[in-house]
């Protein structure tokens, strides 16, 4: 799929040495087609490592899309540039008025905090609530999940004894639900995250169904609305290296973190890590694409 991202981006040289097709606005605009405009509301710390990840998973399917970053305005972080925000991210105030065929919002390192104590819950609940109405299909992931699946329907997070880490074996429910087409009984995907939202209490609520979870670490895949709210608890979207750096960084703070499940040979992290989950990753972004923002989406917004 093209992915059109503005020129001077740095995630688009990253792809394109991939061998990922991107465009820019120029190219772009001689198609006679509507691209698809899909927002991504990037609340993780290291942002240009998410768009890489996120515009990756965005590239397997023939249709266009024009991608826009969303930062909060109420909080900004210090891990990323402030000329790389001030250049490649609006915030909801400069798009409150528009209408997006798809939105976006991923995890964020907050996840021991109370929701009100979170700096931007205000401008994230703004956000959700907008999307409502201005958005054809929203992908929560991770923190974004749990924070989704409470302000949308109350469900509340719970802490972990310890913190989840490691590549782990799902299996999937509703196998005719068009988000899991192509997908086998089982599948792998990375989590990394130290709260959990509890399946009975999903189980609860006769507006949401559970796509797919794991015996181990519990939910993966939510659905509600038939799909105008989907809420992902893993990180599908990680890099081969990704829970490594956590790892190791978190060693580095001297926080005795375990080492992540199934991930490096013989569990040693020394070992280069095997990339066991990238293709039913990749599955998910286009089937989200293809049956919940491309076939529901109107052609032009009213």
């Amino acid at each position: 799929m093209p992915i059109n991202v503005q020129p001077d981006l740095p995630a688009k040289k990253v792809m394109e040495e991939e061998n990922i097709f991107m465009m820019d606005h120029t190219r772009a605009g001689s198609q006679d087609i509507r691209p698809l405009n899909i927002a991504i509301l990037n609340l993780m710390p290291l942002k240009e490592d998410t768009e890489v990840q996120l515009l990756r998973c965005l590239s397997n399917t023939p249709l266009q899309v024009e991608v826009t970053f969303l930062n909060t305005g109420s909080y900004i972080g210090t891990n990323t540039s402030k000329n790389h925000l001030d250049q490649f991210y609006l915030t909801y105030e400069d798009i409150k008025n528009n209408f997006y065929d798809g939105l976006i919002i991923t995890g964020a390192p907050v996840e021991n905090k109370d929701w009100e104590d979170v700096i931007y819950w205000d401008e994230i609940t703004q956000i959700m609530e907008w999307s409502k109405t201005n958005v054809t299909s929203t992908l929560h992931i991770c923190w974004g999940a749990q924070a989704g699946i409470y302000y949308h329907y109350g469900i509340d997070k719970y802490e972990l004894d310890s913190k989840i880490s490691g590549i782990y074996t799902h299996r999937v429910h509703n196998r005719k639900v068009p988000l899991l087409r192509g997908f086998d009984d089982v599948f792998l995907a990375p989590h990394s995250r130290y709260t959990e939202i509890r399946k009975k209490d999903v189980e609860n609520n006769p507006d949401l169904t559970i796509l797919a979870d794991s015996d181990e670490v519990g939910l993966f895949l939510v659905m509600a609305k038939n799909g105008k709210q989907i809420f992902m608890f893993g990180h599908p979207e990680y890099d081969r290296l990704t829970l490594d750096l956590e790892y190791k960084r978190d060693l580095g703070k001297g926080l005795e973190p375990k080492v992540p499940v199934n991930y490096y040979k013989d569990d040693n992290p020394d070992n280069k890590p095997l990339l066991t989950w990238r293709a039913h990753s990749n599955a998910i972004y286009t089937n989200w694409l293809n049956y919940y923002v491309y076939q529901e989406t109107p052609y032009k917004w009213t």
